[in-house]
């Protein structure tokens, strides 16, 4: 029951205004979240890239409520791409090989508006633009099951124009294997993740080990289709299991990648770089930490002991 009371907290203002003011939080979020201005963000991921691995930026924030807060984002992640492209991370051609990377949520560019498909379709083109200019691939988070049609439909659309468009799938949606072909034989990247959401039982799998399982059918897809398979996770099993699977469908470890939290696990990322993996840290900043936080915490409720023993020390 601790899973599913975390995500709730995770939209309660009150909760909100109660964890952000204990002292002990901002301990916690500091090693999860890599600061809260982007200049911090940018000095992180120069460590990150400088010690072998690549980075995907999230700029904090989502579910607005009003247009201006959309172009505050899209204003945000415009300055975040010319700050990457300062610090010298834009070079790549196409994206896949790029040290650094955007990850945008369509829900913080006005996706849940009136209009709003359209609007977030609007806002988020000129960021994917700038990125593309600039040698910066882009990947489209998953929010709830409700915006998956959308998503994956502004997902179609840009990569109309940039190819290199990434889109993320959660392996605790029944649909997920199928937006895995669609999106494998579409030559897509695709970033694989177990899903962070709580998702009714008509929509998503209840038990952990059916999401696990889910997830080992689905990198099966995408690793044998077309595509740029992202897998995102911590878990030694699924891993090792993607390991398997890629060695035995002739994948070489540069036709896809891990993709890890910041913060999390960080000896494996460097473990499996170590042996000619890429490996993508996925670096949130930003003031709006909050619902990042909870969805952390109630992706494994075990997390809780987990994130509060890491204030004593780093992995």
């Amino acid at each position: 029951m601790l899973g599913p009371a975390l995500l709730a907290a995770a939209r309660s203002d009150g909760i909100r205004r109660l964890v952000s003011a204990a002292p002990v939080t901002r301990s916690v979020v500091d090693r999860f979240v890599a600061g809260e201005r982007l200049p911090e963000a940018v000095a992180v991921s120069a460590g990150l890239i400088g010690s072998g691995l690549t980075v995907t930026l999230d700029h904090l924030g989502e579910d607005v409520t009003d247009r201006a807060q959309a172009l505050r984002t899209r204003d945000a992640y415009l300055a975040l791409t010319e700050a990457l492209t300062r610090a010298g991370f834009g070079a790549a051609a196409a994206g896949t090989d790029g040290a650094a990377e955007l990850s945008v949520k369509l829900s913080a560019f006005g996706q849940a508006l009136p209009g709003g498909h359209d609007l977030a379709l609007r806002n988020v083109r000129p960021v994917v633009e700038a990125a593309a200019a600039a040698g910066i691939g882009v990947t489209l988070d998953m929010e709830d099951h409700g915006t998956t049609d959308s998503t994956l439909a502004v997902h179609r659309e840009l990569r109309e124009e940039f190819p290199a468009t990434g889109a993320v799938v959660q392996s605790c949606l029944l649909r997920t294997e199928d937006d895995c072909r669609a999106l494998a034989a579409a030559g897509a990247r695709v970033r694989l993740v177990k899903g962070a959401y709580r998702e009714p039982a008509a929509v998503a799998h209840q038990e952990r080990r059916a999401v696990d399982l889910s997830y080992v059918r689905c990198l099966r897809i995408l690793l044998a289709g077309g595509g740029y398979p992202m897998l995102g996770t911590h878990d030694p099993r699924l891993i090792a299991i993607a390991q398997t699977v890629a060695e035995r469908l002739g994948r070489k470890p540069d036709g896809y990648e891990f993709q890890m939290l910041y913060g999390i696990r960080e000896h494996e990322q460097r473990r499996l770089a170590a042996e000619g993996h890429r490996v993508r840290v996925y670096v949130p900043y930003g003031t709006d930490w909050y619902a990042y936080f909870m969805r952390r915490l109630a992706e494994r409720p075990a997390n809780l002991t987990f994130f509060l023993r890491s204030l004593a020390s780093r992995s």
